[in-house]
């Protein structure tokens, strides 16, 4: 006589994952419900989080009709939905998965992402980046100075305490550079030549003859604007540097427009 072989799983859930948070599947298994088999019933995080979603990109989680916290407990035969942030439902009364709205937007940013760092900072971003960071730093200082942890490292976003966090999915800078100005809107908060590229302090109009000493006979003789580093005392003026900010910042102005006509065809 054969013996009946039973399952180490006890429950089965439906869910369904929204808009943007379908980047973290493969194309074959986007769009689509996903059967998550469990034991006992563990908080929602948990599961969302095993499917592949980090917890700070979600921003409302429907079970069986009606909005819940990340600490509501899973059932068997439960039908989940799960968005992200900026997509309109008729779902009522919703349950908020953050205590507090952000009141800035600062950032902490992952060891792989230098050169987004310089770009944010370029336009006026408070941006703290450091290449030898190890998670525990970014979560501390995240935390502690109410940052916004922008990584390529998902798992990183897994950790419980951690509230406002984005994954970059783009390998490219400029790219990378719109998703972070897309997801917060930021836009309309850009201020150029306000921060230093190198160390994130604030940049202040100096008078020339203040630091003349410090320039080079040619940059002496051509330019007479200048700006100095109140963090780490770099001079910056009106050269190379300028033009290809500039420049940068036509694109940006691009990707706003395209971003502006995205978000009208949405709505």
């Amino acid at each position: 006589m054969k013996k009946k072989i039973w399952s180490s799983y006890e429950n089965v859930a439906q869910f369904h994952f929204y808009e943007k948070l379908n980047d973290f599947f493969p194309s074959e298994k986007r769009e689509k419900n996903y059967s998550y088999q469990f034991r006992g019933n563990p908080s929602i995080k948990d599961p969302i989080e095993a499917i592949g979603v980090p917890h700070t990109e979600v921003d409302l989680i429907v079970v069986n009709g009606h909005s819940v916290s990340f600490e509501y407990r899973l059932q068997h035969g439960d039908q989940v939905a799960v968005y992200p942030e900026k997509v309109s439902t008729d779902i009522f009364p919703r349950v908020k998965l953050r205590d507090e709205p952000l009141k800035k937007h600062a950032f902490i940013l992952d060891v792989h992402l230098g050169k987004l760092a310089k770009m944010l900072r370029m336009l006026g971003f408070d941006v703290v980046y450091e290449n030898d960071y190890d998670d525990p730093e970014i979560i501390r200082r995240s935390l502690e100075e109410k940052r916004i942890i922008v990584t390529r490292d998902r798992r990183l976003l897994y950790v419980k305490v951690i509230v406002h966090g984005y994954c970059i999915r783009s390998m490219n800078s400029e790219e990378q550079l719109q998703e972070v100005l897309d997801r917060y809107d930021l836009y309309s908060q850009i201020r150029p030549f306000y921060r230093c590229m190198i160390c994130n302090g604030k940049i202040r109009k100096i008078d020339k003859s203040l630091i003349i000493h410090r320039l080079e006979p040619k940059t002496k003789a051509y330019f007479n604007e200048f700006f100095l580093c109140e963090g780490c005392n770099r001079i910056y003026w009106k050269g190379s540097h300028h033009d290809r900010i500039q420049i940068r910042l036509e694109k940006v102005r691009r990707f706003h427009r395209d971003y502006k006509e995205r978000v009208t065809r949405f709505m």
